[in-house]
């Protein structure tokens, strides 16, 4: 079959591969639907997290048909129409029963305390293939798989697999509740989930910060204030909007390879900032590619995070989504302390957002309105390229199985 496969930083190619099988008794095989290209498999590709195990099939987002069920599988049948929750997760530890999925003590195979595992991750995530491919093998299906409504389309539900659920829980740990003002840092389809998420709980007011032209059409198209991180100072334009204070949350939908303001007056143009964010730039990812227009790495990995912290309100909620490594060590703790901040990162726990998402989605809100191109699995390489260079049109891709 045909897969997406990494080979090592910079270098994917659209490979055949052996069929997935069924390993374990909770396991299933899914024929893909579709698939999509997340921000995070960009991380792999650039290097920014890492170390990735060569031959990994990358991919965390799909829809699909069930083909085969293990025997202990009991919920999920041959035939059903599922999505796949990006995070792999048993079901069954203390944190599972807790809803806390992304803390599962028995998907990851490195151990309990080496985090979650997702498809198509790093080595330290279990190097579970992913599901940029034609079939996929699927641990733990009674609890990673979950059944589809005849009333929502591939399309919308394919939307709800990770980017959807990640945005809602973007909000939901920032408490955004009816009334609040909230930024969001970060106009990338996850970015987008999360501004129309704050919007769905409630907030009566929504800044999107962000660079790009067509993605802060898309901002404003959902409800959000639009503010040009190239053209104002983003922590300084959210305290005037907001009667001095800043906004009651603010969400980093960014991540790692944050990219910093190079006009205007948020430029930091000094030699001892430069040489700060070189130094961070080599601690996240020594091996990462920095230089050139393909798979570069972020030039301000720690830059969201510093806004996120200067402009929410004193007491206020900074919620981070955007993906981190563990090799990350930079973060305004004084700052965040002398406001009386909470702070709040997690990995999705997508077992747990997934349902809220699909009854958002029957109730008329539809994700899928973020997808800009869909493209055969074929045309795979291409898509990765424009997507990384954040090119106009470019905000979401959806792959069509073959």
């Amino acid at each position: 079959m045909k897969a997406v496969v990494w080979h090592g930083i910079g270098k994917i190619t659209l490979d055949e591969v052996a069929e997935p099988q069924i390993e374990d008794p909770t396991d299933a095989v899914i024929k893909m639907v579709a698939s999509s290209i997340c921000g995070t498999d960009l991380h792999m590709v650039r290097g920014t997290l890492s170390p990735m195990k060569p031959g990994t099939i990358l991919g965390h987002e799909a829809v699909g048909i069930v083909e085969q069920v293990g025997p202990s599988v009991q919920d999920i049948k041959v035939g059903d129409r599922v999505v796949v929750c990006s995070t792999i997760a048993c079901g069954e530890c203390v944190y599972c029963q807790a809803g806390e999925f992304a803390s599962c003590d028995n998907s990851n195979p490195v151990g309990p305390e080496a985090g979650g595992a997702f498809f198509g991750g790093p080595a330290p995530t279990g190097a579970y293939h992913g599901l940029q491919a034609e079939r996929a093998r699927i641990p733990f299906a009674d609890t990673v798989l979950i059944k589809l409504p005849d009333t929502i389309s591939d399309d919308d539900a394919l939307l709800c697999s990770d980017i959807f659920p990640t945005g809602y829980m973007g909000a939901d740990i920032a408490d955004v509740k009816e009334g609040d003002s909230v930024a969001v840092f970060g106009c990338g389809p996850v970015g987008l989930m999360a501004i129309a998420s704050a919007k769905l709980r409630g907030a009566s007011q929504i800044f999107a910060i962000d660079t790009f032209s067509d993605r802060l059409a898309l901002a404003a198209k959902l409800g959000a204030v639009t503010i040009d991180y190239e053209k104002a100072d983003p922590s300084k334009a959210l305290k005037d909007r907001t009667n001095g204070f800043g906004p009651d949350a603010v969400i980093d939908a960014v991540g790692v390879d944050a990219q910093g303001a190079h006009h205007g007056p948020a430029a930091d143009r000094s030699v001892m900032g430069t040489v700060e964010n070189v130094i961070e730039q080599k601690i996240v990812a020594p091996q990462s590619v920095m230089f050139g227009d393909q798979w570069r790495q972020g030039d301000a990995p720690g830059q969201v995070l510093m806004w996120a912290v200067e402009a929410v309100r004193k007491s206020g909620v900074v919620s981070i989504i955007g993906v981190y490594p563990q090799t990350a060590k930079f973060f305004p703790i004084g700052l965040a302390m002398q406001k009386c901040l909470t702070v709040r990162a997690a990995n999705c726990s997508h077992a747990k957002y997934i349902p809220i998402c699909l009854k958002a989605v029957e109730s008329g809100f539809y994700p899928s309105q973020v997808i800009s191109r869909i493209s055969n699995i074929t045309g795979v390489i291409e898509c990765y390229e424009h997507f990384d260079k954040r090119e106009p049109g470019w905000t979401k891709v959806e792959l069509l199985a073959v």
